[in-house]
């Protein structure tokens, strides 16, 4: 009878002491997967399907980013906020800013140089040297200019380039980065109704 009440009071100590860490584990910032060599993702926007062929060689960091944040579904729900012809589409601010705050504190290391920001090629966003985190950019033109200042790019779109130049520019820079963070969709859909977003994002295509 002393061996099964110690038992049930070791499995009762073990439960208690992994439910206290669960809140911890749920709020610690993710860890990237490394990505295959060359993967396809598919954006289902609300203008059509998109497909970005990635290539691991040209910007290792980068990629596993991307594929985590796919693999995640970061990017489901998430808008193109910030839209200027001839120059790029920018996304990666999750729809939820619960989810968006968990990606604080992930910058990463910058990728050597190796393409150019040419048309079509997508790029993760930065606030300065070795600062990128989750927020994207496809190019529109030849914005090679940005290659000299740690914009590296990881892969390219291979089909619904036509899909990106018809996405809604309509509020250019208007929206707000930290009215985003803080609100999420609820913000942008109130004060920027018509925007386009992301649907889903999901590997192959």
């Amino acid at each position: 009878m002393k061996s099964k009440r110690y038992f049930a009071a070791v499995l009762c100590l073990a439960a208690l002491t992994s439910c206290s860490k669960t809140p911890e584990v749920a709020n610690a910032p993710p860890k990237d997967n490394k990505s295959p060599e060359q993967y396809r993702v598919t954006l289902d926007t609300t203008k059509g399907p998109v497909v970005i062929e990635v290539h691991r060689e040209w910007a290792p960091l980068g990629s596993d980013r991307f594929y985590t944040l796919v693999k995640a579904n970061y990017l489901d729900g998430a808008h193109f906020f910030r839209v200027i012809p001839g120059f790029m589409a920018q996304f990666g601010l999750a729809g939820d800013p619960l989810v968006t705050a968990r990606w604080k504190g992930t910058e990463l290391p910058d990728d050597p140089k190796s393409q150019s920001n040419t048309r079509g090629m997508i790029t993760f966003a930065t606030a300065g040297a070795n600062t990128r985190t989750t927020q994207l950019f496809i190019n529109y033109g030849d914005n090679s200019r940005l290659d000299e200042k740690g914009f590296t790019p990881f892969g390219r779109v291979v089909s619904g380039m036509e899909v990106m130049d018809a996405i809604n520019s309509r509020y250019r820079e208007s929206p707000n980065q930290g009215s985003i963070k803080a609100e999420g969709n609820t913000y942008l859909d109130r004060d920027f109704p018509g925007l386009d977003l992301i649907k889903s994002a999901k590997l192959g295509g």
